[in-house]
This record gives structure tokens, sequence and C-alpha cells, in this order.
């Protein structure tokens, strides 16, 4: 079989891989249900509950005749393919070449489309990032950290604000909590969610020695306040302080800032940066609610990797990606192996690779490509 051929067949077994995925006979029954419900002359008596249904039915309609008939497509150019060769028709295979070309752009934009569908990956997000033991040096790391996110979220268009920030006593931070709004911020981020690991030599060590340094990112969507995620009033406690600042007259006078703690699961979000108490507890509620919306789903991870049999570590707290300055210049996502000696780049916030690796791979064809 030529290698036309073989690309056309690779492709309809990676369309085929999609459609199992996103089970498209089981939505085919959904959006025939749907329809056949919006003819009903009651179904507008309710204007909410029946818009609802209509946009579902639209997203639902939209995808599954976007990838049966790119399924479609495929096959029969895969079939037209086949009887070109035997018939040796050069015009027909020529003709061919173009299609496998379009079709393959078109899976490639759907693809990486469908990898940013989730339910909230059109939504901001609030990305933290925490040192890892080793003092100075991973609170230096986790300030790198801070200003590559800073720079990518700033080439992308997306507006950030830092709404927490607890300094390191000699240099770099302990922790820094940070909105990134902007369409899909949360649906890329999501992607960096992890432990980040630096080996380097330390400018921080007087002998100039080899340093390992570990940094977590958490990253949580912001949720709409119709989002069901109940938070009892009683299982909070609500603290508030005065604001750290720089000294002099922009020393707060007043306890603005605010630290809650949730008692059943013990997450402590502090908020100190805007310049009310009000303003501050709002933005920690969000960061809290973020934070228990982000708990369940790696319940719901684990429960269903048990329940699969599969011995997947679900947790967020795994090394993710490895970035060497010393002895040589490497950047490597251990999930995908993507991997960059521009190190440079990289912290200067080119992450997009690494993360648009980790977001196909999420929807299945990697196994296919391997």
């Amino acid at each position: 079989m030529s290698e036309l051929c073989n690309r056309l067949k690779r492709l309809v077994e990676q369309v085929d891989v999609i459609r199992g995925r996103l089970d498209l006979p089981q939505k085919q029954a959904r959006v025939q249900a749907l329809e056949q419900e919006s003819i009903s002359p009651d179904f507008w008596n309710d204007q909410q509950a029946a818009q609802k249904k209509m946009q579902e039915l639209s997203v639902l309609r939209e995808q599954v005749e976007l990838w049966e008939g790119l399924y479609r497509r495929a096959q029969d150019a895969l079939e037209l393919c086949e009887m070109a060769e035997v018939d040796e028709d050069p015009g027909l295979l020529e003709e061919l070449e173009r299609e496998a070309t379009a079709l393959e752009e078109d899976f490639e934009k759907h693809q990486f489309a469908l990898a940013l569908s989730g339910k909230h990956d059109a939504d901001s997000a609030i990305l933290s990032i925490h040192a890892g033991a080793g003092g100075t040096e991973a609170q230096d790391w986790a300030q790198m950290l801070l200003r590559m996110y800073l720079r990518w979220a700033e080439k992308r268009g997306y507006k950030t604000t830092i709404t927490d920030m607890t300094e390191g006593e000699e240099a770099g931070i302990k922790s820094v909590t940070v909105e990134v709004e902007g369409p899909y911020a949360y649906g890329y981020l999501k992607a960096e969610k992890g432990t980040h690991r630096l080996v380097r030599l330390s400018p921080f060590d007087a002998s100039n020695r080899r340093h390992t340094s570990f940094a977590k990112v958490e990253v949580m969507p912001v949720l709409d306040e119709d989002i069901d995620i109940e938070i009892d009033p009683k299982d909070i406690e609500i603290e508030v302080f005065l604001s750290g600042g720089a000294g002099g007259q922009n020393v707060q006078k007043n306890a603005t800032a605010v630290r809650i703690r949730h008692l059943p699961t013990g997450i402590v979000v502090t908020c100190q940066n805007e310049r009310s108490q009000t303003q501050n507890r709002e933005s920690a509620m969000r960061v809290l609610r973020g934070k228990l919306y982000e708990l369940e789903q790696e319940r719901l991870a684990e429960e269903k990797a048990r329940l699969k049999g599969e011995n997947v570590q679900a947790d967020f707290g795994t090394q993710i990606r490895s970035y060497v300055l010393h002895p040589y210049q490497m950047v490597k996502d251990l999930r995908t192996n993507v991997e960059t000696g521009n190190t440079t780049a990289v912290l200067d916030g080119e992450i997009d690779p690494f993360i648009e690796a980790w977001l196909k791979q999420q929807v299945g064809v990697e196994a296919l490509e391997n």
C-alpha cells in the first residue's frame, strides 16, 4: 500500500478512536430525544429550561455531525485511494493527496478543540505555586515559575492579578496565588498541575554546587456563582489580619487581609492584595470554591480508576516536568516526552508546546501516533 493510502488508513483509525471515546451513538440518541422533546406543545412553557436544552441539542448535534462527517470523508478517501492504486490513476491520486492534507488539517484542528471542551475549560483560572522543601533554593524556583506563567499569560493577552503572596526570607516566594482572566485560561493551565523540578548550579551556594529544587503548581477554575459547590457557613473559620506591605505610607492600618479555613478538608486560603476586607473575602471564597471543586474531581478520578481496575495515581502532586540548566540545557515533560534545549525561551513563557501535547494526549490519540 502506498504512503498516501497509509496516511488515510491511519487517519481513519485516529478518527475512529475519537468516535469511540465520545460515545457518538449515545450522543445521537440524546439528539433524537431532545429533537422530539422540542416539538412538544408545552416545551417552551419553562423558557429557561427550554433554552438550556436547545443549547445542549446544538452542541451535541454539532459534535456528532462533525466527527461522523470527518470519519465518512476519511473512509471514502481511503477507498478511492485503494481503487486509484489498482487502476493506476495518477490524476485521482493527486486529488486524493490534496484531500488527505485537508483531512489531516481538519482533524488536527478539531482534535485540539475537543481537548478544550471540558465543563470549565473556557473559564478563567486560579493558579497557585508553592515552594517545596529546600528553603531559599525552592523559593527562588517558585518565583521563576511565577515569572514564567505571567509572561505566558501576557503573550496570550490574559489579565493577571496576584491575590496573595508570601515572600521568602532571603529571596523568592513561599507561595503565590494568581487569578488569570481570559477565555480558556483554565483549559490551558490545567496542563500545568503537578510538581516542577529544577536542576541548576545554585546562585545561593558559595561553593557553586548543583542543586535540585521542587515547586508545586495548582490550577482551579474560577467558578460561576450558580455552580453547585456547597460551603456550609458552619464549616468555615474566617480570620482577618493586617495585610503585609513594604512599609512607610503603604502599610495597612486596618485589618483587610482575610484567611479562610475549611474545617472538613483542612484547606486554608488567604487573600490580602485587594483594598478592602470585602474584596479579599470574595477573592478568598473564589479560591476556596475552586479548591473544593478540584478536590472533588480528584476523588472522582480515583474512584473511576479503582472501578476500572487501573493502577493510576490521580493526585496532582506527581512530578510532571524537569527543567535542567546544568550540566546541560533541557526542559522535558515527563508525561508526553516533549522536550526542548531552549530553556531560556521556556522560562520566558514559551510553554505552549508542552500544554498542547498534554491536551492532545487527553483525547486518546497519542497511542496511535507512537
